[in-house]
């Protein structure tokens, strides 16, 4: 019998990822990526060129579509695999990324009637514009008591399905009554894949409010927000809600046809790319927390029971692994943090010194940064330079740096910015620990961990944890491999759970990353700062960061 293989489909803030993987042993055969042509649209719609607010994010759903014509076939070329071979198929995506669909599942935004009405297109996970109604949503929510709202940390956020949903409608109800449905992006692509649209319980629930026991909020709370809202769990975000791992079908006749896979290829309901991690690097037991590290950080830890944790993103029962209740928490930007001090905060001798050496800027600052010990900068800053998802939940809030001279370096500042997410990943794994959800070490998976060592050592040594880095720089798209193995089952190859997909599937590097004592006693002191400053600028104390996006906006007309 040949040896048979899943693919993983990633679909990322920039691009789409196809990873070709072993289902023996984990290891991955091919990869191929695709740039979205539009990539992130946030100042002007294409074609009509209108011009689009502040704090909006859109995107194109036909980049998602390429990714499928062009990575996939790619793969397989490369490869040299048979299609035949190749039994299933998951898919993964930032969330919550979310469009309108009219009945035959086609999105608003390729209609001319609509095409040149942002609310039309797709709205990226970092879309925060419907700012205004999260704190709506919140504001009455607390005040009736509603229970769902502990459950997510006592904040939803303005990058979720509800607040977005009511953004559509109160800024453009024409679009609302269009629409047939609101879906999540990644529902939206297995939905073009097997013809079968299914709402995953992973965007279900974190990303909309859904509950396994108490399904959504009930229509008496939506009416509170907005009488039109009332009936929208049973119109605009109808359908079955399913677990991961179960198979949405097979992939129609010609979507074999357009990627040159089998029509027998299973394909797993859709998944977020930071929980498809958790099973990736092999955690499916409580204790470990997942860090997916990129531009931004998603936080993830598996529990045996439902508790109240602040700025949690959402607790949700099987969200992550089926049989505990899957956390999440998260920072809003990271690796954001550092490519924006990369690109606009260096001066041109660093970069012309790294250019001399061969090495990249990033490089470039990590190696000199590295020669400082910790304090030894006299800098520290705070991490909101996206605002802060967890634990203050604001996306109102902006980034700091206290203690700059005149004799402050590059690398220094750079160094301080590093310090200043660890900080931020510790703030959030204290209020976990202490709400009874342990974390007694780290996994580490994204492009961050793979590329900048000292980066981990201040993680470890700021945390006071081990961590383990994924043997893969792939991991999301590894762990919807596995679901997709999941989707085709143990007799056509694949697996029956996740849990033995991911024993047999997942792989982390031998060494792990040790803390550091006398580091760690250091970064103890730091983190009181960080903590004093973390209080002030946002539990309310000083909110001149508010202020100053307020006196920005009213700028910007």
């Amino acid at each position: 019998m040949s040896e048979k293989y899943t693919l993983g489909i990633d679909f990322g803030t920039e691009s789409g990822r196809v990873v070709l993987v072993s289902l023996e042993d984990g290891k991955e055969i091919a990869d191929h990526v695709t740039e979205y042509s539009h990539g992130v649209i946030d100042e002007f719609l294409p074609e009509s060129g209108k011009g689009l607010g502040f704090d909006w994010a859109l995107q194109h759903p036909n980049d998602y579509l390429d990714v499928l014509k062009k990575s996939v076939p790619a793969v397989i070329k490369n490869s040299g695999v048979q299609p035949q071979d190749i039994i299933g198929l998951g898919i993964d995506f930032t969330a919550c990324t979310i469009l309108p669909i009219n009945q035959s599942g086609t999105p608003l935004c390729f209609d001319e009637k609509w095409k040149s009405n942002p609310h039309s297109w797709v709205k990226l996970w970092k879309h925060h514009a419907a700012q205004r109604h999260a704190n709506q949503i919140n504001e009455i929510a607390e005040q009736r008591g509603e229970k769902f709202l502990p459950r997510y940390g006592g904040k939803l956020s303005s990058e979720w399905m509800l607040a977005k949903v009511w953004q559509i409608l109160d800024e453009a109800p024409e679009i609302y009554e269009e629409a047939d449905q609101f879906i999540e992006a990644t529902d939206w692509v297995t939905y073009q894949l097997t013809g079968n649209l299914l709402r995953n319980s992973c965007t279900a629930g974190y990303k909309a409010v859904w509950h396994k026991e108490e399904s959504y909020p009930s229509s008496d709370f939506f009416k509170s927000l907005d009488p039109r809202l009332e009936n929208i769990t049973k119109t605009k975000l109808r359908g079955d809600v399913v677990p991961l791992g179960t198979s949405a079908g097979q992939i129609t006749q010609q979507m074999a046809e357009l990627t040159g896979l089998h029509p027998n290829t299973a394909v797993s309901v859709g998944n977020v790319d930071a929980h498809a991690s958790v099973p990736g690097v092999g955690v499916v037991t409580p204790g470990k927390m997942v860090m997916a590290m990129g531009t931004s950080i998603c936080h993830m830890v598996l529990g045996e029971k439902e508790v109240e944790v602040e700025g949690m993103c959402g607790v949700v029962e099987d969200g992550i692994i089926p049989g505990y209740y899957g956390y999440e928490a998260g920072q809003s930007a990271v690796g954001d943090i550092f490519a924006w001090y990369v690109n606009q905060g260096v001066p041109s001798y660093v970069e012309k010194m790294a250019e001399s050496e061969g090495i990249n800027v990033h490089q470039w600052l990590e190696r000199e940064a590295s020669q400082y010990k910790p304090g030894e900068s006299g800098l520290i800053a705070l991490d909101w330079w996206n605002g802060n998802r967890s634990v203050l939940v604001n996306t109102e809030l902006s980034g700091i740096i206290l203690g700059v001279t005149l004799q402050s370096k590059p690398e220094e500042i750079y160094r301080a910015l590093l310090e200043s997410t660890a900080f931020g990943t510790r703030k959030i794994v204290d209020a976990f620990h202490e709400n009874g959800v342990e974390i007694n070490e780290l996994y580490a998976c994204g492009g961050l961990p793979q590329k900048n060592r000292l980066l981990m050592q201040i993680y470890a040594d700021v945390t006071n944890r081990t961590i383990k880095i994924a043997d893969s720089t792939q991991t999301p798209a590894v762990g919807a491999s596995m679901f997709g193995a999941v989707a085709a089952g143990e007799e056509n190859g694949g697996y029956n759970n996740i849990v033995d997909a991911a024993e047999n599937m997942a792989r982390v590097k031998e060494k792990t990353i040790e803390p550091i004592p006398e580091n760690v006693e250091v970064y103890e002191e730091l983190y009181k700062e960080y903590s004093k400053l973390h209080d002030y600028f946002g539990r309310g104390q000083n909110d001149v960061m508010s202020r100053l996006k307020f006196i920005k906006s009213q700028a910007n007309g």
